[in-house]
């Protein structure tokens, strides 16, 4: 059981919308009290037509970060390959600045294949991905401590993945936030593997806060008073529902919110 408190996410997926609603939802999701709104990181809809309308996701969270006020916003998560390091993590800082201090930097290896074959990326295999995410951390981490002005606060990192043999000792070693979907029999497992590379690396995995999706595809779908205390007892804190275009049904939304007020008190 974690002493967190509960929060709630929105991944408001950029996909089948146009920009109009998916402002309108994310200032309908922030007035129902929604702690942070992510978007994610792809250049096509991932399911429907896979041709339809579809956003990007950093000049995206820019004009989130303009059009609210209260809550964190943030990538979920950022594709490591296709952008230089450096260069994200100044993009970071600088939607740090415009949100006031609201940007939380959800970073990943990447999976979409299509995306890195239009967009001209070169896609790999998931073992060389993995490597790029472990040099390009450091990278990240050490441009932040350069840039001036500096980031508003220290800009909490979230890795999203579930490999428990690299994906999860990055997460030990740089993570703030750890965001994967599970349902609770895998988050039990997850966690052990986690806890081990905490202590390969002489970290308190209690100083990582555990995402996981509950809504949405893919993702462990359940009621929040059955399924939320499971993951709770298990570590979690942070549960995200994803939402798709192009109507945006925020009902799931408002479940999860009531669930979380009951248990914060």
């Amino acid at each position: 059981m974690t002493g967190r408190p509960v929060r709630i996410g929105l991944q408001l997926q950029p996909q089948h919308a146009g920009y109009r609603k998916i402002r309108e939802t994310a200032a309908e999701a922030e007035a129902l009290g929604v702690d942070i709104i992510f978007n994610w990181d792809h250049f096509f809809p991932l399911w429907g037509d896979p041709d339809g309308p579809h956003f990007e996701c950093w000049t995206m969270l820019a004009a989130l970060a303009e059009s609210t006020s209260r809550v964190e916003i943030g990538p979920m998560v950022s594709c490591n390959g296709y952008r230089n390091p450096e260069l994200l993590a100044d993009m970071a800082r600088t939607v740090d600045h415009i949100s006031e201090g609201r940007l939380i930097l959800g970073i990943g290896s990447g999976w979409c294949e299509r995306d890195y074959a239009e967009y001209g990326y070169e896609f790999g295999t998931d073992g060389t991905r993995l490597a790029d995410l472990a040099r390009s951390l450091p990278r990240v981490e050490t441009r932040l401590a350069k840039l001036n002005p500096p980031p508003t606060r220290k800009i909490p990192m979230l890795i999203g993945g579930v490999g428990e043999k690299k994906t999860l000792r990055l997460v030990a070693e740089h993570a703030d936030i750890w965001h994967g979907f599970h349902d609770p029999e895998t988050l039990a497992h997850k966690m052990n593997v986690l806890k081990g590379h905490c202590a390969a690396v002489g970290r308190d995995p209690g100083e990582i806060e555990i995402s996981t999706g509950v809504f949405g595809t893919p993702s462990h779908v359940g009621r929040p008073d059955e399924l939320g205390p499971r993951l709770r007892g298990l570590g979690a804190s942070l549960f995200t529902v994803g939402i798709d275009g192009p109507d945006y049904d925020l009902k799931p939304l408002r479940e999860w919110i009531s669930w979380r007020d009951s248990q914060n008190g």
